[in-house]
């Protein structure tokens, strides 16, 4: 005999476990499947992002900023402390116990909320049914009247650099290097590559990065791409582009990396080496081949505006269908499922998703950028604030970057921002606010900032798009 639910959600990271308690809190009976487990067997949610991914790299990004900062730049604070140490057991030992408390606390909200977590591998069969195999083989089944599937995401591997876990690793083991290696090649200079850069560059790692691609960030506005590219230089980060690499070996307790570029071919060698190329969906052996649901050629579950698949009543958010992986996009996804399935009409705004990366400074984003817009026929306009003339970034030694802003021509909408500098995240998110609102640059330069605060470099930002920034010389309007 079967176990029945109203819903039953395949993976417990960002996307499942909020679809799971949203489920609930709307009154419906949910199960929610995760194949995690911990050191001693125990089911282990949270999925990717607390485990190993958003959450982790944070605690190691902080930790060693704090450290680079008291080594760096603590003396023109007028603070001397000697000469910085630090500890990477203690560092590790710190992010572990965030993750614990963490995961633990989702623990704690299925339980409140009154959602049954199952361990083991779901699958999807026809008919609404998920087959759960647990850790020892056993199989059963779950009846469901709605499934969500929020399996999340691996990371891609290359045949030229085979994951080894011991000198060639991937972005999991890059969060668990015991020591600090004297030098450190990393393959991809994205957002996993340049975040897990940056840890181990702060703590004094020669960080070479090797990016196949002939453009650094090519995702993000390019001239924000561009003034991230100087900064990280100046901190260190060597990042090669148009670096291609044909070979990877472990060679007498080193890695040899062979690679290619438009002047030749090369070799370097280096204590570790990360594979951050990049993250695909975990989509294999998720569901039967009677079960209705298809992929699409790069392996994603097809799915409509709704993340509504084509078997009825099963759905799928987050990371394993179209769109950008970050665990907020997948837990709104999440949200708007839940909601559907009770029958409200909710729907998601993919135009107002912001993406950040979170190197020092941090690099974040909302809306198209100059590029997208150009390539549209878009006409825009765009303001643009450097840190160095923003009194409370200067007060901080907090100075590099800028804010960018992008608005249509004639309506003064906003369709962009563009953030590389301290607390990028959190500036872009009051652009992130606007947009959904519909707001106009104009609504921004009229809205009172306190001073001095760092949120005046979005202010400054949407006065310049008409040529009206107070702090800063104004770009002669174009004739």
């Amino acid at each position: 005999m079967s176990d029945k639910y109203d819903v039953v959600v395949i993976g417990s990271g960002p996307a499942g476990y909020v679809a799971a308690i949203k489920v609930a809190q709307l009154g419906m009976s949910v199960a929610c499947v995760e194949q995690w487990l911990d050191d001693k067997g125990g089911i282990r949610l949270g999925g990717t992002c607390l485990n190993v991914g958003c959450i982790p790299s944070k605690a190691l990004l902080d930790s060693s900023h704090k450290f680079a900062e008291a080594r760096d730049h603590f003396d023109v604070h007028g603070i001397s402390v000697g000469e910085a140490t630090i500890d990477v057991p203690a560092m590790l030992a710190r992010k572990d116990k965030i993750v614990d408390q963490l995961t633990g606390g989702i623990s704690g909200l299925f339980k409140h909320n009154g959602v049954t977590a199952v361990s083991g591998t779901g699958k999807v069969l026809a008919g609404t049914k998920v087959e759960v195999t647990d850790k020892d083989g056993n199989v059963s089944v779950l009846d469901a009247g709605n499934i969500i599937i929020a399996a999340g995401s691996v990371p891609v591997a290359i045949p030229p650099a085979p994951v080894d876990n011991e000198y060639i690793i991937d972005s999991t083991g890059a969060l668990e290097l015991s020591a600090v290696p004297a030098r450190l090649g990393v393959i991809g200079a994205g957002v996993i590559g340049l975040e897990l850069g940056s840890v181990w560059a702060r703590l004094g790692s020669e960080v070479v990065m090797l990016e196949a691609l002939d453009e650094f960030l090519p995702m993000m506005d390019q001239q924000i791409a561009k003034e991230t590219g100087k900064i990280l230089k100046k901190q260190g980060l060597d990042v090669r582009l148009g670096a291609r690499v044909t070979k990877a070996e472990v060679v007498d307790g080193a890695v040899q990396v062979s690679f290619s570029t438009a002047d030749g071919e090369y070799q370097e060698t280096f204590d570790k080496l990360i594979v951050a190329v990049g993250r695909r969906p975990r989509s294999e052996e998720l569901f039967a081949s009677d079960s209705g649901l298809t992929l699409d050629e790069r392996g994603y579950i097809f799915v409509n505006d709704y993340c509504e698949t084509e078997a009825p009543h099963v759905y799928a958010v987050g990371d394993v269908v179209r769109g950008l992986m970050l665990a907020h996009k997948g837990s709104e996804e999440g949200v708007m499922v839940a909601e559907r399935i009770a029958g409200k009409q909710a729907q998601m705004n993919y135009d107002c998703i912001p993406s950040v990366i979170y190197t020092h400074p941090e690099v974040a984003a909302v809306g198209k950028t100059e590029q997208e817009l150009k390539a549209d026929g878009v006409e825009y306009k765009s303001g643009v604030f450097p840190f160095v003339a923003s009194g409370r970034a200067l007060a901080s030694n907090d100075s590099d970057g800028m804010v960018k802003i992008l608005a249509h021509a004639e309506t003064d909408r906003i369709l962009g921002c563009h953030v590389v500098g301290p607390s990028a995240a959190d500036l872009v998110q009051q652009v992130v606010i606007a947009m959904e609102f519909g707001s106009s640059a104009e609504d921004l330069a009229l809205t009172v900032f306190a001073h001095p605060t760092l949120s005046e470099a979005v202010h400054e930002a949407a006065l310049a798009v008409d040529g009206h920034a107070i702090h800063v010389a104004n770009r002669k309007k174009r004739k």
